[in-house]
């Protein structure tokens, strides 16, 4: 069979056999009196191969590595192929999720477009201080992909850095709080940790809405951080959380200026003063906590926190009679 038809039948132009030939994958068994190539049916068959191997994504030359070598493995070539269209698979979402968070920065021309590619290869460098200048870029009116921005603050364990990228974030707007929102779902309690740190500094009633959906994380820290930052936002529902920590000894000194910040509120400082009272009671509460939760009351105002100062006065804990009436004297001195 002459070559055109062979490239007619095959699916394959004359200018690719010639190309194979050049390789030696295939070679016409024939000429005819003319000259031409003449390729017989074993010909084609290894044509077909070749195309069959091709569309797996083998190189020419490997292909002609496999059809030659008798002793050559098909699986070992068959995991190589697993393993490169992997790759290349990991490196095209890769570009694609680049591509996409360069269009949601919504640059305005070709310098913008520059920008963003130099923040996003800075976000992702080993060099902290690379990392921690990409996020102070973002005050020079560069375009933010705000969701490289949460996925960096997500992953970031420099404290440093955490805190410049936590900055640039709640710059970049409220676009950040339903991503890191998603961090909350995270399994590791580090990620849901970083996500209510970030929440902290982002403005809004959706990011206080994220740090009430907190509270009741089975990880101690996250819902501190989460109790801390509701605390100063003056929202009430943090104050159980934030009553644990003092009894538990975990943040309580943070946790105490929370609970002076919310009972500004006089509904709020009854309730503070009602929880630290019934802490303050309950059998399981050691020592040192009943100090602490003593302690708590001096700046919480109102006649439910004097009565309890009142009667904690006469405690049978010296440290904690002492201390409710030192209290006692500061709130009758002023």
């Amino acid at each position: 069979m002459l070559i055109g038809e062979v490239a007619r039948r095959s699916g394959v132009s004359a200018r690719m056999l010639r190309h194979y030939e050049s390789l030696g994958l295939v070679r016409p068994s024939g000429r005819t009196g003319s000259g031409y190539r003449e390729y017989s049916g074993e010909d084609i068959r290894r044509i077909f191969h070749i195309e069959s191997l091709r569309s797996l994504g083998l190189p020419l030359r490997e292909i002609g590595r496999a059809l030659d070598d008798p002793d050559f493995a098909p699986s070992a070539l068959v995991g190589d192929l697993i393993r490169q269209t992997r790759q290349r698979i990991a490196a095209e979402m890769e570009l694609l999720t680049r591509l996409r968070r360069i269009d949601a920065a919504e640059p305005a021309d070709w310098r913008d477009v520059l920008q963003a590619v130099a923040f996003l290869q800075a976000l992702g460098s080993k060099s902290a201080d690379a990392r921690q200048r990409a996020a102070l870029s973002s005050a020079e009116e560069v375009p933010v992909p705000v969701e490289a921005l949460v996925e960096a603050v997500l992953r970031e364990t420099e404290p440093n850095v955490a805190g410049a990228l936590r900055w640039a974030l709640a710059r970049s707007g409220d676009g950040g709080t339903a991503l890191l929102a998603e961090g909350l779902g995270s399994a590791a309690a580090e990620v849901r940790k970083r996500a209510v740190q970030a929440l902290a500094e982002m403005p809004g009633g959706a990011a206080t809405d994220r740090l009430r959906d907190a509270l009741p994380d089975p990880d101690a820290a996250v819902r501190g951080y989460a109790a801390l930052a509701l605390g100063t936002r003056g929202v009430a529902d943090a104050i159980p959380t934030l009553v644990d920590m003092i009894a538990e000894g975990r943040n309580d000194t943070d946790a105490a200026d929370a609970l002076s910040v919310l009972a500004s509120d006089a509904t709020a400082a009854d309730q503070i003063a009602t929880r630290l009272v019934g802490r303050l009671a309950h059998d399981t509460t050691g020592a040192p906590a009943r100090v602490r939760l003593t302690q708590a009351l001096a700046d919480i105002p109102g006649p439910t926190a004097s009565g309890a100062l009142m009667e904690l006065s006469h405690d049978g804990d010296r440290a904690v009679a002492l201390t409710a009436m030192y209290l006692l004297r500061l709130r009758d001195a002023h």
